[in-house]
């Protein structure tokens, strides 16, 4: 899919329409079901964000930082544009209002009621699998390859069989560099990531520990509080930065030369994560029957949601 950038500035009105976009996308990647990616699709940005993410080079950012030179200036204005940061930015302080928002609000759930969240992640997971899964062609052996690879990895993980190496700052970087570059990815959502991973919860805890102290110390809070639960978000960046540059090149690389395969095995990676919820009700709730209705009726709804979603703008496609 290919963007021609447009050389203008923008006006405050374009300002307000990407910060815009960047609350849907936001919103679309704080929840696990919905991809940030195939919001873009959807809104018809994509093809735009894209061009703007592959454009962000170490040569631009340094021919930028020579624009102090006047003879340089001309070719760092002609950089900015091309990284489209006039749009880029006003995405991105959409996406992290958003991100805040939601993960202040998962922190209240899961701690008041985790068996309505969860169910309703599983709904939204499960019916994501659906919708993005009826187009997809499972005509050949690397198709049903590619769907056994992607949903046992996925069931692995959600069983706790296959486990990320160590803990702490290593897994932060990590689950941030995958997490952010299925961000900007069609069809696959960075929090569902994030839950596969055991992270999501902690990082939503921690990203909304560190926004209240940041609000406390402007009214004479602590430092020291805003240091730990800030250092979590500065490693969950610093891999999301990684990825970004890394992980979402190599799909977008795989979409390229080998795209229903790889379409297939993103997909079958959502439907292998289904159960993944699951485990964070085992945790806090005995199976019975009571909880058992209870996260089928939330289930339920989290399923109606994304398919009312779906019926709305008239169908979800994974590319």
């Amino acid at each position: 899919m290919e963007y021609e950038r447009p050389d203008v500035v923008m006006d405050r009105l374009e300002l307000l329409r990407a910060y815009a976009y960047g609350l849907c996308m936001g919103t679309a990647d704080a929840l696990p079901g919905v991809s940030g990616g195939t919001v873009a699709l959807l809104l018809g940005f994509y093809g735009r964000l894209i061009a703007a993410v592959t454009a962000l080079t170490p040569h631009r950012a340094v021919t930028v930082f020579r624009g102090y030179d006047p003879d340089r200036r001309a070719r760092a204005r002609e950089a900015l544009l091309e990284m489209d940061l006039q749009f880029l930015v006003p995405l991105g302080v959409g996406m992290a209002t958003a991100v805040v928002l939601i993960a202040d609000v998962v922190t209240t759930l899961e701690a008041t009621h985790p068996v309505a969240l969860f169910g309703f992640f599983t709904g939204l997971i499960a019916a994501s699998a659906i919708t993005l899964g009826r187009s997809l062609p499972i005509t050949s052996g690397a198709h049903v390859s590619a769907a056994i690879a992607g949903a046992t990895i996925a069931l692995l993980v959600a069983a706790g069989i296959l486990e990320l190496p160590g803990s702490g700052p290593i897994v932060i970087v990590i689950a941030g560099a995958i997490a952010v570059s299925a961000m900007i990815l069609p069809g696959i959502s960075g929090s569902l990531i994030l839950i596969l991973l055991g992270q999501y919860i902690f990082l939503s805890n921690e990203l909304s520990a560190f926004v209240s102290a940041l609000g406390d110390l402007l009214s004479g809070g602590s430092l020291a509080a805003v240091t730990d639960p800030g250092s979590t978000v500065v490693l969950f960046l610093a891999g999301g930065t990684v990825g970004l540059f890394s992980i979402a090149r190599v799909v977008r690389a795989a979409l390229t030369r080998r795209r229903e395969v790889t379409l297939v095995f993103l997909v079958s990676l959502i439907a292998g994560s289904i159960p993944a919820p699951l485990t964070n009700i085992s945790e806090t709730h005995a199976w019975t029957t009571e909880t058992i209705t209870l996260t089928i009726a939330w289930a339920a709804v989290g399923a109606v949601a994304l398919f009312g979603l779906e019926y709305l703008v008239g169908g979800f496609d994974p590319e």
